[in-house]
């Protein structure tokens, strides 16, 4: 589960990289309620999504020759510039090396060996996200990949994370991630890896992680996603003992799921 007790490996901050910043504040204010909030004039078009006047997000312009919109999850991590190391050993890239954000942390961008794009984010003034875990915040993170075996193995040596895999019928396995000292138990899964279907929903941008958003009602919030212009992947379906989950296209391309929590399992 994911918790604002960040220990390294578990996921502390995600921003959105958008082609029009303006559009996108408009766009998830209307499906999730959230404000924005710029980080000031030097910060370059960046700031922040809040709810209720906490932050649980990020959005800011593309940078970067052909980057395209995405969410980037980013991992908390002590040291950026040992990561970074640990990355390069790992047989990952860099793709924008440690450096510091203003007062607030040191941060670091990496694509993994199979092609899917994170960061990391070492704390200073700000920890992360203020909240997970509710309505219209993160609850998830999830990799589609053309290489779980590389991926896990990739994401060990870096994070130590464990896994606990899961049988999902048709040979397909879903395993789920914990970092030590994220919980125990029930209580440790912060994420997932998945292998991706060459022609899944999922399946354009390549290997990718993916946030989900927790929602009071997946049917509506996924009804007015579409409405203000998002592409839906896959409509609203019940996934015993885990909830009713959903996956979209946001209007400028960025993919982002929904999930409305099983209630027999809480």
């Amino acid at each position: 589960m994911l918790t604002t007790d960040f220990v390294p490996g578990t996921p502390n901050w995600i921003d959105l990289g958008a082609p029009d910043t303006e559009a996108a504040a408009a766009f998830y204010s209307a499906v999730f309620g959230w404000t924005f909030r710029s980080a000031g004039p030097d910060a370059g078009g960046y700031g922040f999504f809040q709810r209720d006047g906490r932050t649980v997000a990020a959005l800011g312009p593309l940078t970067g020759e052909g980057a395209s919109p995405a969410w980037t999850t980013y991992f908390h991590t002590r040291d950026a510039d040992a990561t970074t190391d640990d990355v390069r050993r790992a047989g990952g890239s860099v793709r924008v090396p440690p450096m510091d954000v203003f007062t607030a942390g040191r941060m670091a961008a990496f694509t993994d060996p199979t092609g899917a794009d994170f960061a990391v984010w070492q704390p200073r003034t700000t920890t992360g996200v203020d909240v997970v875990m509710e309505p219209a915040t993160l609850c998830w993170t999830e990799l589609h990949t053309t290489d779980t075996t590389a991926a896990k193995e990739f994401y060990r040596s870096v994070f130590s994370w464990r896994y606990e895999d899961m049988d999902t019928g048709g040979g397909n396995v879903y395993s789920v991630v914990s970092a030590p000292g994220g919980g125990t138990g029930d209580d440790a899964g912060q994420g997932g890896i998945t292998q991706l279907q060459p022609h899944g929903p999922a399946s354009g941008p390549g290997s990718a992680w993916h946030p989900y958003f927790g929602v009071h009602d997946c049917d509506a919030t996924f009804a007015t996603a579409t409405e203000h212009g998002a592409t839906g992947l896959v409509p609203p379906t019940d996934y015993p003992g885990v909830g009713r989950l959903a996956l979209l296209k946001d209007p400028s391309g960025a993919l982002f799921a929904l999930i409305k929590g099983d209630p027999s399992t809480t």
